[in-house]
């Protein structure tokens, strides 16, 4: 007996020790890791006490709207994302379309859009480059080892390739968003980067200086030389750490020039801020909404296919195309499960949906839908 307490014990102190240690190398590595981002600055805190959207010391969605999960949700999302899913990923590497590097830095026509997958874009505007949440890494998380890779092996366009950037558009500050290798190689090539407020303080961590930074609040617009952009509602929420839920602002966005006017909706669940951004800013030549990476446990900030749908006619979108599906794993749903949904939706409403390839070049002007179902190679 007193030979198996023995044991016990050991068994016990080992336990003890192990969970000290991993407890140990998680505080590092959140407190030395740059990915994690930085904080917002005294300065950025003041400008945040005049917002409506600012509450308690953290940014609230309007109506205090909030994700209704609780711990037993938690852990069955938690189960539900690690079990084995029919047809979660695609059966095979998601072929790209590849642009070439020299047209695109010439390029100066009509307005036009190249698709990454998820939420990134490459938006050629009254002869400017602009980059939509450009996440172009491999994996949406602070480490490889804690995220799903993409499904595609290769970009349309290296980072390195790319042209130099006008001006690059962040939605909020989760991985699948703001990625810091992204930043990194991307940085020193860009003139500006219009954010949410607080996410600048990423930015400026990562090595970006603060004039060229601009951040708005809900509401605010910015004159960008002939364009124009406007930071809008979103039902979402943000944080990259354990404890910095909420300490920066989520948004869409709209971007007008004379000759287009443009919605990015960034992440969001449905709500009322849809219609009144239809009404306010539009009616729309097009508009980006998100579709994918949701579930009924967390429909309060991501929207069912459905939504998305009515999104599209809320905000008069004369043309929708579905984003933040297509190149990562965040939900449970087959992979392809949001654009087939939101098709049947749309076309029950009369909403004109269009689903390009990743990598395709796609014009506003132009009346041509594409909508072949290019996925189902991949199934």
């Amino acid at each position: 007996m007193k030979k198996l307490k023995s044991v016990l014990k050991k068994m016990v102190l080992t336990v003890v020790a192990i969970l000290v240690v991993l407890v140990l190398v998680g505080v590092l590595f959140v407190n030395l890791s740059p990915e994690f981002g930085g904080s917002p600055t005294k300065a950025q805190k003041e400008r945040f006490k005049k917002s409506d959207n600012f509450k308690d010391g953290v940014f609230v969605n309007l109506g205090d709207v909030k994700m209704k999960m609780g711990f037993d949700a938690y852990l069955k999302g938690i189960k539900g994302y690690f079990s084995p899913q029919p047809n979660a990923i695609p059966s095979k590497n998601v072929s790209v379309s590849k642009i070439d590097s020299l047209e695109v830095a010439r390029y100066t026509g009509a307005a036009r859009l190249v698709w990454f997958g998820h939420s990134t874009f490459l938006l050629q505007l009254q002869g400017k480059n602009i980059l939509l949440d450009p996440m172009l890494g491999s994996v949406p998380a602070p480490n490889p080892m804690l995220g799903g890779k993409r499904f595609s092996e290769n970009l349309p366009i290296d980072i390195e390739r790319l042209p130099e950037i006008d001006a690059v558009i962040f939605s909020h500050d989760h991985y699948d968003h703001l990625d810091y290798g992204s930043v990194q190689l991307l940085k020193n090539r860009v003139k500006m980067f219009y954010t949410p407020l607080g996410v600048g303080a990423h930015l400026m961590e990562w090595g970006v200086k603060e004039n060229r930074i601009v951040e708005l609040d809900w509401w605010d617009e910015v004159q960008f030389d002939d364009i124009r952009l406007k930071c809008t509602p979103a039902q979402h929420f943000s944080g990259r750490g354990l404890s910095d839920r909420g300490k920066t602002l989520w948004s869409g966005w709209v971007i007008q020039s004379d000759s287009s006017n443009i919605f990015f909706s960034g992440d969001s669940g449905y709500g009322s801020h849809f219609k009144e951004i239809g009404e306010k800013y539009g009616p729309f030549d097009f508009a980006m909404l998100e579709c994918g990476q949701y579930n009924e446990l967390w429909k309060e900030i991501h929207m069912m296919p459905e939504q998305t749908a009515q999104a599209g006619l809320d905000v008069r979108a004369n043309k929708i195309m579905p984003i933040h599906w297509g190149a990562f794993k965040l939900a449970m749903h087959p992979w392809t499960e949001p654009v087939q949904r939101v098709f049947k939706k749309a076309k029950e409403l009369g909403v004109p949906v269009t689903t390009p390839r990743i990598g395709e070049i796609f014009y506003l002007d132009s009346t041509a839908i594409s909508n072949e179902e290019w996925w189902k190679d991949f199934n």
